[in-house]
């Protein structure tokens, strides 16, 4: 591709920035599969074994039968029998991820990191002085390889938008670059599930009205928008035209750690169980990494009708398993007062309210004496529960 998007020399003062973002490829199955020469080349599911664990991660050999994160491990196991489960390592998948935040910070300190695998870098001014984007990201990808002899995707693009959809256009291993100048004929015949965000559930009620690729929405005009999918319309309107003035924040502060999941047909109250508890394991392994501990557990639920709406609790002593979280999540279901015949379509489980680990702990010891956390839960518990 022509290097329009990096030569141009007003590009700065035109407002057009120059957005690398780089997808580490099936991280931690690539992590295990590097430090374990047996695993190379077999289908590895990073998981706990057990009915209600979910999957972390699936080397690409394992999603070749179907199996993908988030997905119950169980079924992970059914979908591919010869899998090789191991259990995460989050010790050695945050050191790996430190080193590729070192390399992100020789060419620019504008670093919004997503997770450990994954990070929005703005290298409208990079600090090495390579001329273009595409060679800054081509560079990146080659010091992830030598360093830490891992792949990583990358994808340049002028917003946060436009560059996520770069990176996985060449998934693994690759490198995609869209130019201002390509936009619009590159949305265009883009189909409607490769918007981040837009779910299969999202897609379905789009293709209820006819669309199916950016295209179609392109065409939409916005008030149309807005009334099949309310304030979410306005953004699909900018997003169709390739607008998004988002900027990479560095050194974002997370509020919250927090999951959902969209059922692909609507259920009530009762039968949430099972999702929560897995969104409930998958937030407790994503909340490992932070060196802040949490006060605050959030039960999230958004109704058939697309009503949203939140349940919280902060317990006297901050959580400090994947029980006491699943636990409270569940029992805050009593406080949802909606009635037996409500269905639901969708529901999220959330960690907020963070507090430094040292602080947690003082605050542990000294609400809960010699009895621990356990003698703190149970009558928080028993309020909940009818």
């Amino acid at each position: 591709m022509h290097e329009t998007l990096d030569n141009s020399s007003d590009l700065s003062a035109l407002g057009t920035r120059k957005i690398v973002h780089v997808d580490m490829d099936a991280f931690y199955a690539s992590v295990e599969q590097r430090d374990d020469p047996s695993l190379r080349g077999r289908p590895v599911v990073v998981a706990w074994k057990g009915k209600r664990s979910v999957v972390c991660a699936a080397s690409y050999e394992a999603r070749r039968y179907g199996v993908r994160s988030a997905m119950p491990a169980i079924t992970a196991e059914r979908l591919c029998p010869d899998a090789v489960f191991v259990p995460p390592d989050f010790t050695r998948y945050k050191a790996a991820s430190q080193i590729a935040r070192a390399i992100f910070q020789r060419h620019t300190d504008a670093i919004e990191p997503l997770s450990l695998d994954e990070a929005y870098l703005d290298v409208t001014e990079n600090k090495t002085g390579l001329p273009t984007a595409t060679l800054v990201a081509k560079t990146i990808r080659q010091q992830i390889r030598e360093e830490l002899n891992l792949t990583a995707s990358a994808g340049v693009a002028p917003n946060k938008f436009l560059a996520k959809i770069a990176s996985d256009w060449k998934k693994p291993n690759g490198l995609f670059v869209i130019q201002p100048h390509e936009v619009q004929n590159f949305l265009l015949a883009l189909p409607i599930g490769r918007i981040p965000g837009v779910g299969k559930v999202t897609e379905n009620r789009m293709k209820q009205v006819g669309v199916t690729l950016v295209g179609d929405l392109y065409a939409m005009e916005l008030a149309v928008l807005e009334q099949h999918f309310g304030r979410y319309g306005a953004r699909l309107f900018e997003l169709a035209r390739g607008i998004d003035h988002n900027p990479v924040i560095a050194n974002r502060v997370r509020k919250q750690i927090s999951a959902e999941d969209t059922f692909p047909e609507d259920i009530p109250l009762a039968d949430c169980e099972v999702h929560i508890r897995r969104i409930a394991e998958k937030v407790w392994a994503t909340s490992r990494n932070n060196a802040r501990r949490a006060k605050t557990v959030v039960l999230k639920l958004k109704t058939k009708e697309f009503s949203s709406f939140t349940r919280s609790l902060t317990p006297p002593a901050p959580v400090s398993s994947c029980e006491d979280l699943t636990s409270i999540a569940l029992a805050l279901r009593h406080r949802v007062n909606h009635g037996p015949e409500q269905l639901y379509r969708l529901v999220g489980v959330g960690l907020s309210n963070f507090e430094f680990e040292e602080d947690a702990e003082t605050a542990i010891s000294e609400q809960t004496n010699s009895e621990g956390a356990e003698g703190v839960l149970l009558p928080i518990l028993g309020e909940l529960l009818p």
